[in-house]
C-alpha cells in the first residue's frame, strides 16, 4: 500500500458486503463532488457541506438507482478531504454498477483502511485514535465498546501528550547544557529532573499494568471451571450458556478436552472453559486432557472450583491444591448439588451453593464474576491499554526512562543522557504517529476492512 498522501479520489462500499436494504458507497478526494456531478441528477456545490440530496444515479441515459447523497466539504469530513456518501439500494448488482461507473470516471478502489489513513495523514486523528476505530468496529460487547470510544475521543492521546511534553521540557534543558558544555554549567536541576522522571515512570508503569485488564476487556475474561470428575462442570457450563454445549454423563472422565464458549454478563464478555476432571489416572488420553486443562487454568484470570456437595469437601479442595497451578488467579469455590446435599451452613464458609442441574444459585455466581471485573476496573488507571503495539512501545519507553534515571544517579554526562531521552521520545511518538514509518502504517491500516 502506498502510504504517502495521494491526490487521487478513492471509493469503496462502506456498509459491508452482500445484499441488504441499503448500501453505502463512500468517495474521498479532491474530485469527489466533481465526479458525483457527472452521474447525479442534481448539481452539488463544494460549499454545500453536511447537506443531503435525493436524486438519480444515471449511466449514460439509463437510470441506475434512486439514491440519497450526503456531501462533506474539504476539512469538514472524516478524512479531511471532499467526501461524498451515496446511499443506494442494497442490491449487489446496483452496488457493483455504481462502483464500475465511478472507476470509469477515474476513481480508484480504496485499500483496506485508506479512509482512516487519510484522516490520520490530514491531522483529523492521531495514530492511537485511528487504531481505536478498528477496535470499535470489532467490539462485540459493552465494555470493549466503551474503551474503544474513550480512546477514539482522545483519552489516551491526552495522557501521552502530557508525558511527551514533560519529557521534551526535560530534554530541552539537557540539550541546552550541551550548547554550553565548555562553560561547564547546569541548566537542569538534577533533583527536580529525578522527581519529574519518577512521575513519568509512574504514569507509564500504570499504563503498562492496565494492559492485563485491557486485554481481558477486549477479548473476554477467561474463566476455567475445574474440579474432580462428575462434580457437574459440564452441566454448569451448559446451564450458564443455556444450551447443550458439553456432553453430560454419569461416566467419570467424559470430558477429555477443554470446551470453550462465551457469555456476556452486564456488558462484559467472559470466556468459560470446561476442563477435564482433575484426578490421577492411568488412561493415556485422559492424562493428555488433564494436562491441557492445567494449561488452560494457568491462562485463566478466574477459576471456578466446583465441588460435589454430596462428598467430602475438604478432600476435594486438598486434591486441587496439590496440582501445579499459578497463584495469580481468583478462585471461586462453589458447592454443587445443593438440592441433594445434607451438609449445612456451607455458604457461611465463603462457598457459593448452587445446583447446576436445577439451575439454582446461578445468578449469585454471575454477580460474583461481574464483581471481580468491577473491582479490577476501579483499581486501575482510568486509561486502559488494549493494543499490543502500544503496550510494547510503552515498555520500550520505560526502559529508556530507567536508563536516564540510572544515568542521573551515576552523574552520566549530558550527551549520553540525550541518547536515551531521544529514544524515549521516539517510542512515545510512535504510539500517536508523530514518528512513523511507511512499514508501520502499512501494518496498521492493512488490517482494516475495505471501506474504512
Amino acid at each position: 500500500m502506498n502510504q504517502h498522501l495521494n491526490n487521487d479520489t478513492i471509493c469503496a462500499i462502506s456498509s459491508g458486503g452482500g445484499m441488504s436494504a441499503i448500501a453505502l458507497i463512500r468517495l474521498s478526494g479532491d474530485k469527489s463532488i466533481n465526479i458525483l456531478n457527472k452521474i447525479f441528477s442534481k448539481k452539488i456545490s463544494s460549499n454545500e457541506s453536511h447537506s443531503v440530496h435525493f436524486g438519480i444515479i444515471k449511466e449514460d441515459n439509463n437510470i441506475l438507482d434512486e439514491v440519497v447523497v450526503t456531501v462533506f466539504a474539504k476539512n469538514k469530513s472524516f478524512t479531511g478531504e471532499e467526501t461524498v456518501e451515496i446511499s443506494c439500494h442494497g442490491s449487489e448488482y446496483i452496488q457493483k454498477k455504481i462502483l464500475e461507473l465511478l472507476i470509469t470516471l477515474g476513481v480508484r478502489i480504496a485499500n483496506p483502511g485508506e479512509f482512516t489513513m487519510r484522516a490520520f495523514q490530514n491531522g483529523k486523528l492521531d495514530l492511537s485514535q485511528a487504531e481505536s476505530i478498528a477496535d470499535l468496529i470489532e467490539s462485540d460487547h459493552e465494555a470493549s465498546h466503551k474503551n474503544a470510544i474513550k480512546q477514539l475521543r482522545g483519552g489516551f492521546k491526552e495522557k501521552l501528550e502530557n508525558l511527551r511534553n514533560n519529557l521534551i521540557d526535560f530534554a530541552s534543558l539537557i540539550e541546552l547544557e550541551l550548547d554550553f558544555s565548555e562553560e561547564d554549567v547546569e541548566f537542569a536541576n538534577r533533583d527536580k529532573l529525578k522527581e519529574l522522571l519518577l512521575e513519568i515512570k509512574s504514569e507509564i508503569s500504570s499504563l503498562i499494568n492496565s494492559f492485563k485488564l485491557g486485554n481481558v476487556i477486549k477479548n473476554g475474561i477467561p474463566v476455567a471451571i475445574i474440579g474432580s470428575p462428575n462434580v457437574g462442570k459440564s452441566t454448569l457450563l451448559n446451564t450458564l450458556l443455556n444450551e447443550e454445549k458439553a456432553i453430560v454423563s454419569d461416566i467419570a472422565g467424559t470430558t477429555r478436552d477443554a470446551i470453550e464458549d462465551e457469555l456476556i454478563i452486564e456488558g462484559q464478555k467472559f470466556r468459560f472453559i470446561d476442563t477435564a476432571g482433575l484426578r490421577f489416572t492411568d488412561d493415556t488420553i485422559e492424562k493428555i486432557g488433564i494436562k491441557k486443562s492445567i494449561q488452560k487454568v494457568n491462562e485463566s484470570k478466574i477459576i471456578i472450583h466446583l465441588i460435589d456437595g454430596t462428598k467430602n469437601i475438604n478432600e476435594q479442595i486438598k486434591n486441587i491444591e496439590n496440582l501445579n497451578f499459578n497463584n495469580n488467579e481468583i478462585v471461586i469455590r462453589i458447592i454443587n448439588k445443593e438440592d441433594i446435599t445434607e451438609q449445612n451452613n456451607l455458604e457461611d464458609n465463603n462457598y457459593l451453593c448452587i445446583s447446576a442441574l436445577k439451575k439454582t444459585g446461578i445468578d449469585k455466581l454471575k454477580n460474583k464474576l461481574i464483581s471481580f471485573y468491577k473491582l479490577q476496573k476501579t483499581s486501575n488507571n482510568d486509561t486502559i491499554i488494549t493494543n499490543v503495539r502500544h503496550f510494547n512501545e510503552l515498555k520500550n519507553t520505560l526502559l529508556e526512562i530507567d536508563a536516564i534515571i540510572e544515568g542521573l544517579k551515576n552523574n552520566t554526562s549530558s550527551d549520553f543522557l540525550t541518547i536515551n531521552i531521544r529514544q524515549a521520545l521516539f517510542h512515545l511518538g510512535s504510539i500517536t504517529g508523530e514518528i512513523n514509518t511507511d512499514d508501520l502504517l502499512a501494518n496498521i491500516f492493512g488490517k482494516f476492512c475495505i471501506g474504512k
